[in-house]
């Protein structure tokens, strides 16, 4: 099979953009939530939920608005304005945040601060995407071979730049980008000669069959929690670490990672399938992930640090407060007065850091 290239589209889908809010909130929910999973099984339970997908979700819409046309000096420009230079510019603030905190820190943007890691992975996709087009079946070779399962056999792929977890979760950018070309998008919201057969009861057992696998997933962690504290799930979802570090040496192993990403991008389209198709309260919001993304640290900062969360402080309504928290902050943060406010440092302009072309 030719992998044809794909074009990224012009005009902006009110789906992709209610799905991309569905996805930073969740986000940001887990990061808010972090500190009470070491003594709250429930607060475990919903940070396992979510991390079984949210990044995963963000690797998939990345790669469906993604071209695999080789790259020309807009495209590079782009790349370096919109990616490394707000990587660069955040990667800096957070050294001086550590150094006012902790005392000490140094300059080291080889190893990504926090969040920053999934500005590290963009670019890597971004850059290897028109490469793997070349092969027939791309999804097949980074699954198998380069990312999905094979890399975490060699201890070396650390996270240096973040490479061990940008391999890990570009099978899912690729298959982002296969399902546009496949025409998937159209088949769902419409465009597609069979669109009209989704209508009506198939899509809502669909739709059913969606929330069903959600909630199944949702009863497995909540039921094994014991066990999946004892595993270490976390560090799995993480796609951070080889398998010696997981305990699972085996050869084997590579069947879990598989089994998992099986399972992640059955999660991914359930919550794609659930995601509304119409115009909502959430798509403008939308429109503003990066700034939530890059920012939401900053309020969650000094909560996390101030040590009030954890121990006592881990019940049912410390996880409640903490989610409806983190949902204000994923709201205010994507207003536009925010959006004004953090523009130069989000999205700078650069323009003159780029040579002029004859």
């Amino acid at each position: 099979m030719t992998t044809p290239a794909a074009a990224a589209p012009a005009a902006r889908v009110a789906f992709w953009d209610n799905a991309r809010f569905i996805a930073i909130a969740l986000v940001v929910i887990g990061h808010a939530i972090q500190r009470l999973t070491a003594d709250s099984d429930a607060a475990m339970a919903v940070y396992l939920i979510i991390y079984s997908f949210h990044m995963p979700l963000f690797a998939i819409a990345s790669g469906w608005f993604s071209t695999s046309d080789p790259p020309d000096n807009v495209a590079l420009q782009r790349l370096i304005s919109g990616i490394v230079i707000p990587y660069l510019i955040f990667d800096t603030i957070w050294t001086i945040v550590r150094w006012l905190v902790q005392g000490s820190a140094s300059l080291n943007p080889t190893t990504a601060s926090w969040t920053l890691w999934f500005l590290l992975a963009l670019a890597l996709f971004r850059l290897v995407l028109p490469y793997l087009a070349r092969l027939r079946e791309p999804v097949l070779w980074v699954v198998v071979l380069v990312a999905g399962i094979g890399v975490a056999y060699w201890p070396n792929v650390d996270n240096t730049f973040s490479l061990a977890r940008a391999l890990g979760l570009l099978p899912f950018f690729v298959l982002g980008w296969r399902a546009r070309a496949w025409g998937l998008g159209d088949l769902w919201l419409g465009g597609h000669r069979w669109s009209a057969r989704l209508d009506g009861a198939p899509r809502t057992i669909l739709r059913v069959a969606a929330a069903a696998l959600l909630i199944a997933w949702s009863a497995v962690i909540v039921v094994g929690i014991d066990h999946w504290r004892a595993v270490d799930l976390r560090l799995w979802l993480f796609y951070t670490e080889h398998y010696d570090a997981l305990d699972a040496p085996q050869w084997w192993a590579g069947a879990i990672r598989l089994g998992l990403l099986v399972l992640t991008t059955a999660l991914c389209a359930a919550v794609l399938v659930l995601t509304p198709r119409r115009t909502t309260a959430l798509t403008s919001l939308g429109t503003a992930t990066l700034y939530v993304y890059l920012l939401h640290t900053f309020a969650l900062y000094p909560i996390r640090e101030s040590g009030l969360l954890g121990g006592e402080n881990s019940t049912w309504p410390w996880l409640v407060g903490m989610i409806v928290l983190a949902l204000v902050i994923a709201v205010v943060l994507s207003t536009p007065i925010v959006r004004r406010v953090a523009r130069p440092l989000v999205e700078p302009r650069v323009e003159w850091l780029f040579r002029r072309e004859r």
